[in-house]
């Protein structure tokens, strides 16, 4: 295999990486910052108050983009991999 298509296919990949990992890691993000605030705004300091609102937020996020990053997942792999492979 030819170096420049394996630092290409590697790109690629990193690159359908951080877009399907961008929906999750912002709605976390987000609802961190909102909690953050309003645990700032009324002096309440409990740990599950941080934690539960940003694994509920996340988790709908997946739930809702789960069929995108599958279909992009399969169409990279089926597009660039598989063709990669079978020509080895």
């Amino acid at each position: 295999m030819d170096e420049m298509v394996f630092y290409d296919t590697l790109r690629q990949a990193l690159w359908i990486a951080t877009m399907i990992a961008t929906p999750t890691l912002a709605v976390a993000l987000i609802a961190g910052l909102t909690v953050g605030l309003f645990q700032a705004l009324t002096s309440i300091q409990e740990m599950t108050l941080t934690f539960v609102p940003k694994l509920v937020a996340m988790l709908i996020v997946f739930w809702m983009t789960m069929g995108v990053m599958t279909e992009t997942l399969t169409g990279f792999f089926t597009g660039r991999i598989v063709p990669l492979i079978a020509s080895v």
